[in-house]
C-alpha cells in the first residue's frame, strides 16, 4: 500500500480547484435566462471530454509519473468533470421532459464511457511510439 503524501494531496487539491474554475468559465456564463437544456449540455460535453482527457492521460502514462496522474488526473480532470451536477440536471430535464433526460442519460454515460476508451487507446499507442514497443489495447 502506497504512503501518505502530503505534496500529493496538495496537488490533487490545486489540479481541483484548476479543474473546478475551468468548468465553471464553460458553464455559468450560460446563466439561468437560456434555455433550460444549454446547461446540461455544456455539463455533458464537459464529461464526455474529461473522459477522454483521463483516459488518454492514463493511458499516456500507465504508472509512470504518479505525482502528475494525480494532479492532472484525479485533480484537474476530476474536478473538471461533475457526477453530481450531471445526476441533478438529468432529474430536473427527466421531470420537464422523460424522453430527453433519459438521452441526456444515456448519452452522457455512453459517451464518456466510449471517449473514455478511446482516450486509453490513443494514450497507449502514444506512449508505445514514444518506447518504441508494440501497444496493447
Amino acid at each position: 500500500m502506497a504512503r501518505f503524501s502530503w505534496v500529493t494531496l496538495a496537488l490533487v487539491m490545486l489540479g481541483g480547484a484548476l479543474g473546478v474554475a475551468a468548468r465553471a468559465a464553460l458553464v455559468v456564463p450560460w446563466g439561468p435566462d437560456v434555455h433550460p437544456l444549454v446547461v446540461p449540455c455544456v455539463t455533458m460535453l464537459v464529461n464526455v471530454s474529461g473522459s477522454l482527457a483521463l483516459g488518454w492521460l492514463v493511458g499516456r502514462l500507465g504508472e509512470r509519473r504518479p505525482r502528475l496522474r494525480a494532479f492532472a488526473g484525479t485533480g484537474v480532470l476530476g474536478g473538471f468533470t461533475t457526477y453530481s451536477a450531471f445526476a441533478v440536471q438529468t432529474v430536473e430535464v427527466f421531470g420537464a421532459a422523460p424522453v430527453t433526460g433519459m438521452l441526456l442519460a444515456a448519452v452522457t454515460i455512453a459517451g464518456g464511457a466510449a471517449a473514455a476508451a478511446w482516450g486509453l487507446v490513443i494514450g497507449r499507442r502514444q506512449a508505445a511510439a514514444r518506447h518504441g514497443v508494440e501497444a496493447t489495447a
